[in-house]
């Protein structure tokens, strides 16, 4: 197999330290098959990284190689992974991507309430399938995922992505939300811009292709546009399609809150259907949203679909922090002796048999603590996400969930019964669902006895 080579400048970039630094180890014998061409070291592109280099590796340096003994950030709230992984302190959540690959089902859906890491994670995703004109590989070489073997870096950059983020669409009425929804594919559109030239392409591809682009396309169309979008990828490149659909229940509880939601979940279920069933461009497709949502109220006929909420164990780890990991942030910023804090504010979730904690409120305080050695822990979750729901059900059922709070807010449990299978249009049918709710926003945690669920507050 050909081996490619790059220069010190680029390996320096990958490794966060200077070009000189790179050329010194070269000139040391550090990195195994270095050669010189000319005046610059040849680099074989898979060279490991040398000892000597990884108990700094989380510092900044600059080009006169002084190094400041200055921790890379907090990631709070960037949704890039390249920017996490590359510039940030990032915890490894690739070994997702196994487990997806080794599965091998055809359409997730992953349920975790909100501030869990979703959108960051699916960008990960995104990231290391998609094909680019760049090498993405550089922001796996030092992950979990490349020591897997060869069977998952043959997968890496070999896709063409679709990828959408539903986590801003919170428009008030239906014609702002369609004209959002419309944006967002518009936009994914754009991004394979690469399709207007095609020439794998029919006309009338790209006759459609055109009229979503010049914003003249009907509410049918930008229905069905997902599916063909697939199609027209996988006719370019020749190979099946993943498709990532972030937040996707976000419009529907929009449309639940405002009083749209025939509108727009006839829409939602018109788009994803086209896509995700049987569809024979489709190579994988995963969603991520708070709540599942019930198969004959937007699923219907997808037989395919693997539903992972947080009362399964399966792929638990991967959205949210475990203990070990927040040890190991705390340790890297100086604050192990904050480790009994920490637990008691941010730890308390159980997702499957794991207890995770939510890495909003942690890296929120660790970074407050960092800059301004702040003594109080703060309930950064609770001010992050919209309420309408729960207070909703507040108002509605106060009379009969009163003796539960208050039980509750003494540090004691409530068994209920929990719903998997929930649809906006009936959620405030039954005071039942109000747990339900709860439990899968994040709001309570729990353990499952026998058909029922103890839940508490922490």
């Amino acid at each position: 197999m050909d081996i490619r080579y790059i220069k010190a400048k680029e390996l320096s970039a990958r490794w966060g330290v200077t070009p000189r630094r790179i050329n010194q180890l070269c000139t040391e014998g550090k990195l195994p098959g270095a050669y010189k061409e000319g005046k610059f070291w040849m680099i074989p592109d898979d060279v490991g990284r040398p000892d000597c280099l990884r108990e700094n590796r989380n510092l900044y340096v600059r080009e006169d190689s002084a190094v400041y003994n200055r921790k890379r950030p907090c990631p709070v709230g960037i949704t890039s992974y390249k920017e996490v992984s590359n510039e940030c302190y990032y915890v490894d959540k690739t070994l997702l991507i196994r487990d997806i690959i080794d599965n091998h089902s055809k359409v997730y859906l992953f349920t975790r309430p909100r501030r869990f890491g979703k959108t960051l994670t699916m960008d990960m995703v995104r990231t290391f399938f998609e094909k680019t004109d760049t090498d993405t590989s550089v922001y796996f070489k030092n992950k979990k995922i490349w020591r897997e073997g060869a069977l998952y870096k043959e997968k890496q950059g070999q896709y063409p992505v679709i990828f959408l983020t539903f986590k801003d669409a919170h428009q008030s009425t239906w014609q702002d939300m369609y004209a959002s929804l419309c944006f967002t594919l518009r936009n994914e559109f754009l991004r394979h811009i690469e399709l207007t030239t095609s020439a794998r392409l029919s006309d009338y591809d790209k006759k459609y292709l055109k009229s979503i682009l010049d914003d003249e396309a009907t509410i049918i169309d930008y229905q069905f546009a997902l599916g063909k979008l697939s199609a027209m990828l996988s006719k370019h490149y020749g190979r099946n399609v993943i498709v990532i659909i972030d937040e996707y229940d976000t419009p529907i509880q929009q449309g639940h809150k405002f009083g749209y939601y025939d509108e727009v979940i006839g829409f939602m279920r018109n788009l994803l259907s086209a896509v995700l069933k049987d569809n024979p461009s489709l190579e994988l497709g995963i969603l991520t949203g708070i709540l599942r949502i019930a198969k004959e109220s937007l699923f219907s006929g997808l037989n395919n679909l693997v539903v992972n909420t947080i009362l399964d164990d399966e792929y638990s780890q991967y959205f949210g922090f475990t203990e070990e990991e927040v040890s190991a942030m705390a340790q890297y910023y100086g604050v192990s002796d904050r480790l009994g804090e920490i637990k008691e504010w941010y730890d308390g979730y159980n997702f499957g048999s794991v207890d995770m904690y939510c890495p909003w409120d942690v890296t929120c305080y660790v970074m407050d603590y960092v800059r301004s050695k702040r003594q109080m822990p703060a309930c950064y979750w609770a001010g992050s996400s919209d309420n309408s729901i729960i207070r909703t059900f507040i108002d509605k059922y106060r009379n009969l969930i009163k003796t539960d709070f208050e039980k509750l807010l003494n540090g004691e449990v409530v068994r209920k019964q929990v719903s998997l299978n929930l649809t906006y249009d009936e959620l405030q049918d039954s005071v039942d669902n109000f747990w339900s709710v709860l439990l899968l926003s994040g709001y309570l945690t729990t353990e499952r006895n026998d058909d029922y669920y103890e839940m508490a507050t922490e």
